[in-house]
């Protein structure tokens, strides 16, 4: 068996892959506190401005991965990585800038007293916006790359290896957030923002010194053509369905930032640490994902989605069980909140090592020549709709099941009213399980007809 090697632009895209994602997961891992603690945001507003944030991140790549085709993969990167280092640094120069001008102050404890009253917190959605402008490039750009930097029989290793690189980063970002949140308080979660306009920069200046690719297809093409390739990828019924179907396990999956950050806070006490437990599902991803891509890799990709879509609701009815378990019965030095969410982390991660490789190979077998971004943009649409629904749901559940602390009295009034916070998790087992039966009949009635992996090869011959 010969060795598989990539090309130089290949490995390039996956490094500055990792910056970028160590920049995202670091903010994003506690945007909603960050919403809520920082610029004063209620939770249900805090999970509007994050799910819509993080939704229209995963719905424009389908419109920028068709402008990237066009204007070139290393030009895109070089915009989006601009924009996301103004975008990070904004983040972290808004609340300075309002406590500079006495807009916000600090209390005893170097906590922000927030915004509540003022429209000036609104200031927030621009800067999201261009954060959100320049993502959105990443996320066709660099699935773009590993398209046209593989072959039909690279392509699953490849994708298997840029997961594993998305996941590293996403390990690494998440480590400084507990540092800064526990030494700084608030003041930290506005500080790791300048870490991840950092990376970015990096990520630019490595584009540009280091960044060539000699797959030039659909460049130059006009925006007539890019049109007809927009409605042509939007009219394909199998692939639209497809994409709402394993949105019920992104909606899940995306509880790791909208819910589990305020749940374990408020359920185990400011002494958990939210990032180090979102941090296990990316170190079982990189330790699992290329194993499991190779034991799933002589059967068809939508078996292994449908593997993964089965194992997300249990990963939710086991964070469930951690608020039925005595509170005072410490488990392995941990709170039985904080234990039960752990665990549940590392089933969520290993569902996630089954779909999501697998459903980018999917995608990336659709597209023409030239079209990579357009198609691997438009994989992503699935957390356009979990994200925006996820956090919205996410606030609504919080609020009625885990509300927070602060709107009490005293500490048996919030005990009576978070007594069935596990509610909350009962509610997206239910979503994914309807997800992952929805697979099986979808999965049913493909089989029936040609199956679209087929496509592919005819694409490359």
């Amino acid at each position: 068996m010969s060795k598989i090697k990539f090309s130089k632009a290949f490995w390039v895209a996956n490094c500055v892959e990792l910056f970028e994602r160590m920049a995202y997961y670091a903010v994003f891992v506690v945007i909603t506190i960050y919403l809520s603690r920082v610029l004063g945001f209620s939770d249900v507003e805090a999970g509007i401005i994050s799910g819509l944030f993080s939704g229209f991140l995963y719905l424009l790549p389908l419109f920028s991965g068709a402008i990237a085709d066009k204007i070139g993969f290393r030009t895109s990167m070089m915009l989006a990585f601009s924009l996301l280092t103004i975008g990070y640094a904004g983040l972290g120069v808004l609340p300075t800038f309002l406590e500079n001008a006495g807009l916000v102050s600090y209390g005893m404890e170097t906590e922000f007293t927030g915004l509540k009253e003022s429209s000036l917190k609104w200031n927030i959605v621009p800067v999201l916006i261009v954060i959100m402008i320049g993502g959105s490039f990443i996320k066709s750009v660099i699935s773009g790359t590993v398209a046209k930097e593989t072959t039909a029989e690279t392509r699953a290793k490849g994708f298997s290896l840029f997961y594993m690189m998305v996941n590293i980063g996403a390990f690494t970002g998440k480590l400084v957030v507990d540092p800064l949140r526990r030494s700084m308080g608030s003041e930290g979660l506005v500080v790791l923002n300048y870490f991840s306009a950092a990376m970015t920069l990096v990520a630019l200046i490595a584009v540009f010194f280091f960044y060539k690719s000699t797959e030039r297809a659909g460049e130059g093409k006009t925006f007539a053509e890019i049109g007809k390739g927009l409605v042509r990828v939007c009219s394909n019924g199998k692939l639209i369905i497809l994409t709402l179907i394993v949105s019920g396990f992104w909606l899940v999956q995306g509880q790791l930032y909208a819910t589990m950050p305020k749940y374990v806070l408020r359920m185990a006490g400011e002494g958990a640490s939210p990032a180090w437990y979102a941090n296990v599902n990316p170190l079982i991803v990189v330790l699992t994902v290329n194993f499991v891509t190779q034991f799933m890799a002589k059967r068809k990709a939508i078996t292994s989605i449908a593997i993964g879509m089965f194992i997300i609701p249990v990963s939710a009815l086991i964070m469930a069980m951690g608020n039925i378990l005595p509170a005072d019965n410490m488990i392995l030095g941990m709170h039985p909140i904080a234990f039960m969410m752990v665990l549940g982390i590392v089933f969520q991660a290993l569902a996630e090592t089954f779909i999501s490789p697998r459903f980018l190979e999917y995608f990336s077998l659709q597209a023409p020549k030239g079209e990579e971004g357009m198609y691997l943009g438009f994989s992503h649409l699935h957390s356009f709709f979990s994200y925006i629904l996820g956090f919205l749901i996410s606030g609504v559940l919080l609020n009625k099941y885990c509300p927070d602390p602060d709107l009490f009295s005293n500490r048996q009034e919030w005990m009576i009213a978070a007594a069935n916070a596990h509610y909350i998790w009962y509610v997206f087992a239910g979503i994914a399980l309807i997800a992952a039966f929805a697979l099986l009949i979808y999965a049913g009635i493909v089989e029936q007809d040609k199956p679209l992996e087929t496509e592919a090869a005819l694409s490359e011959s």
